[in-house]
């Protein structure tokens, strides 16, 4: 008898000291520790300490919920044990200098409502089954070296509110099913290597209010009806190569706080137009933390 409960208080004591989380759980993070030179953060871990006293780790229910190591100078790159933080809400790593591709098995993540990747020095291609985050909500991948089209799959996330992927080295044309993303309210796509024409599913996003679509090669007769989606505040076409469409009747008719395009001088800029309580950017965690 004595024995049995000295065995429990074992257990119950090591689940404490490691933050109650799982061996493999923490076999990751630690690996995430290892593979993101850990040694460098601004505010490193303690990996003597609880999981539970880590910095920007979450649990609920003795599992990790979220990540936030944003602005932490983390290098190296993301290990594909990441894959394993089944019950994983929010990845967010942005402002870092993390190299590396994206790891396939971050779409084994099937909770994950926030992935944050932006600003860093992330190479490779946006994996081909990212449709199976079917929860997500906000994709930030701005501001990395990534190249190659957009995954299909991507229409598929019914969900999704933000896509942030200006400056990359992205290629192709916008999928049809983009159509599909009715909860979209942000669709940034600037200073990337698109071309094609912007298909006329883009009429269906009736949420949209940002549209950055500049610094491209996208060509053809932009679809006009797309700017006179209802809440479409913010809107960016230049340097691309449309065809002859008269965007200054479009810029003068609509109440836009910014509408650029070549030859324009339309640049009535009200952040009190575009900005809400629930507005999503890089460098801001309030949309994360309302879902932790």
């Amino acid at each position: 008898m004595k024995k049995s409960i000295f065995m429990l208080f074992v257990v119950l004591f090591g689940q404490f000291l490691s933050g109650q989380v799982s061996e493999l759980e923490k076999n990751v993070l630690v690996d995430l520790y290892n593979s993101a030179k850990g040694h460098t953060w601004t505010k490193g871990w303690d990996l003597n300490a609880p999981v539970s006293t880590w910095e920007g780790v979450t649990l609920e229910n003795n599992k990790v919920v979220s990540l936030n190591l944003m602005n932490n100078n983390l290098k190296g790159s993301i290990p594909n044990s990441i894959g394993d933080l089944k019950n994983l809400k929010v990845l967010n790593l942005a402002l870092n200098n993390i190299g590396g591709s994206i790891p396939e098995s971050i779409t084994e993540l099937k909770k994950l409502v926030v992935l944050r990747l932006g600003k860093n020095k992330i190479t490779g291609t946006i994996p081909k089954n990212i449709g199976s985050l079917e929860k997500l909500l906000v994709l930030d991948l701005f501001y990395n070296d990534l190249s190659g089209e957009l995954p299909l799959s991507m229409g598929e996330i019914k969900r999704l509110r933000v896509i942030l992927l200006s400056h990359n080295g992205l290629s192709g044309s916008i999928p049809l099913t983009f159509g599909n993303l009715k909860y979209l309210e942000r669709l940034e796509l600037g200073d990337n290597n698109f071309s094609g024409v912007v298909p006329d599913s883009l009429e269906n996003l009736t949420n949209l209010k940002m549209l950055v679509l500049a610094e491209n090669r996208f060509r053809g007769e932009f679809p006009e009806d797309i700017l006179s989606l209802p809440n479409l505040k913010l809107v960016q076409l230049q340097n691309n190569r449309f065809g002859e469409n008269d965007f200054s009747k479009d810029a003068g008719k609509n109440n836009f706080a910014l509408f650029d395009f070549d030859g324009s001088n339309h640049r009535n800029f009200d952040l009190n137009k575009i900005n809400s309580d629930k507005d999503v950017r890089t460098a801001d965690t309030r949309f994360e933390d309302s879902f932790n």
